[in-house]
């Protein structure tokens, strides 16, 4: 595995029964580079990336994430990645310090270590008000700021981020990348998925899955070159509606 990449997939395939959801796929990812991983509906992305953060086993292919195997070391590959879902995997019921300090014990980080990254994080995210707030009474663009910060307070080579922006208003979506772009800046890979087509510009790199299936993969300017597309909508819609592959 070269060093500057964090994930290899090398014919990658799941099936359940008769029914492949993950057809073949071979891609490689960088240290630094902000992924992306679209694809309509039950196109696969969903179960390749169960398979990534180790929580499902493929049926055949190899991937290696964070130089583990998917297949001998899903626990080691759990305790180098970060993952936020689009439910944002925050505790309701508990403080943002609460969940920072939760979060930290799970990553095995020191009382210490968590007691400094929790006034890091409140003063960067600007939240020292809300400390003491239950979780479930803020806003949607602080659950998701804070819930990203967590996906990275251990420090992870790569992060996982499953439709992050889902529900948010494009100010805070415009936000949010702005801190994905900056924690790629200092290397760290960011895998991301997500159902706004605006948002695939923002990635150095973009894969278009249909039907189990890596269609295409290309920055984003050589994706809209080679289908002759203005946008990335443009490029989706003729992937996924059987166009030109």
């Amino acid at each position: 595995m070269n060093p500057t990449t964090t994930i290899t997939v090398r014919e990658l395939t799941k099936k359940f029964g008769p029914f492949t959801a993950v057809d073949h796929i071979t891609f490689d990812v960088h240290a630094g580079e902000v992924f992306g991983f679209l694809g309509a509906n039950g196109a696969g992305k969903t179960t390749a990336i169960r398979i990534l953060t180790g929580l499902l086993l493929p049926t055949s292919g190899e991937a290696r994430v964070a130089g583990f195997d998917v297949y001998r070391q899903p626990e080691q590959i759990k305790r180098h990645i970060g993952y936020m879902s689009q439910k944002f995997s925050l505790y309701q019921d508990l403080t943002p310090l609460e969940n920072i300090r939760f979060f930290g014990g799970i990553y095995g980080l020191s009382v210490r270590t968590i007691r400094r990254k929790s006034e890091e994080l409140m003063h960067r995210l600007g939240m020292e008000a809300m400390a003491d707030r239950l979780v479930g009474t803020l806003p949607l663009g602080w659950k998701q700021k804070l819930a990203f910060s967590l996906a990275l307070i251990h420090e992870p080579r790569i992060v996982f981020l499953d439709e992050p922006t889902s529900g948010v208003d494009p100010l805070t979506r415009r936000t949010f990348w702005e801190m994905i772009r900056t924690e790629a800046d200092k290397g760290t890979t960011m895998f991301v998925t997500t159902h706004y087509m605006d948002e695939a510009e923002y990635c150095d790199r973009v894969s278009i899955m249909v039907h189990g299936r890596i269609a295409a993969l290309d920055t984003p300017r050589g994706l809209k070159e080679r289908f002759g597309a203005s946008h990335m909508e443009e490029v989706f819609l003729q992937l996924t509606r059987g166009g030109n592959a």
